[in-house]
């Protein structure tokens, strides 16, 4: 009896370690918002005093209202939602013919194709920037938002195929060869079949594509120069004067800026954790 109180004892102390080390890691993590959003409650003299606190002392609900009349800011956000949404459409549509060609078909190279993607991954889009820059020109989609959706789309397009290979190659042969057997040709097996049974590692994938359209920042700066056409994370640059940094707005639009990511990832909370093991299976 006694030993068994001892391992209780034993688990009920490690259990409250873990929430602990949990509950720290949450705080550390949390933290910047946390200071972002009292910011953005802030006057600005109230940020700019010698002796400022954490927490507004007075509380500036305005500058959330205030934001909208200095800024277009409704304008940086429909653009941030055409390139994201853009994007996101053109490197699912090219992505899930690739990945199920590459996890269903048996093909010359396509192990070294499988390292080429890998490779792709490595080079980020401020490398590429200057030769980015001049297919654009060449193109004249340099100050427009489909060159930027064609961009996004691109340097997304490797991890939706390997995503949503392993996403595939999770689920059995089996399946469409039934689908044949009843009358369906591939593509009526692909999508009538395969498709709404991997739709949580699709879901996830499509997820992950519009937050990385949606918070890319370097290459939109570098190709955007009309104040119109630029995207939400370009746009609140605005508050970032050359004598003075408005903080107060710049961390209350920064919010704005945060809250599609926060719902899109809220709503996916019961796929995220399905669509990522099945995009990691072995192949």
């Amino acid at each position: 009896m006694a030993d068994n109180i001892r391992v209780n004892w034993g688990k009920l102390l490690s259990r409250i370690l873990l929430y602990f080390v949990v509950v720290l890691i949450c705080l550390f993590i949390l933290y910047p918002y946390f200071v972002m959003v009292c910011t953005a409650l802030k006057s600005r003299d109230e940020i700019f005093a010698m002796k400022g606190t954490i927490f507004p002392i007075k509380v500036m609900w305005s500058n959330f209202a205030d934001i909208w009349v200095k800024a277009p800011m409704a304008k940086y956000m429909l653009n941030s939602i055409i390139i994201a949404a853009g994007s996101t459409a053109i490197a699912m549509v090219c992505g899930i013919p690739a990945a199920y060609a590459l996890a269903r078909m048996k093909f010359k190279g396509q192990t070294a194709f499988l390292g080429f993607i890998i490779v792709s991954q490595m080079f980020a889009p401020v490398v590429l920037l200057i030769g980015i820059y001049k297919v654009m020109q060449i193109m004249s989609l340099t100050n427009s938002l489909l060159g930027l959706i064609f961009i996004n789309a691109a340097f997304n397009q490797a991890f939706t195929i390997w995503l949503l290979r392993g996403t595939f190659m999770s689920i059995s042969a089996e399946m469409e060869q039934a689908a044949t057997i009843d009358g369906c040709n591939r593509v009526q097996a692909m999508f009538k079949v395969l498709l709404p049974v991997a739709a949580p590692g699709i879901v996830t994938t499509l997820i992950f594509i519009f937050i990385n359209a949606w918070n890319e920042y370097t290459v939109a700066l570098c190709l955007i120069s009309t104040e119109t056409i630029k995207p939400l994370t370009v746009g609140i640059n605005i508050f970032n004067g050359y004598n003075m940094i408005e903080w107060q707005y710049l961390f209350a639009s920064s919010i704005f800026a945060i809250v599609p990511v926060v719902i899109l990832f809220m709503s996916i909370e019961k796929n995220l954790t399905s669509g990522l093991t099945a995009g990691g299976v072995k192949g």
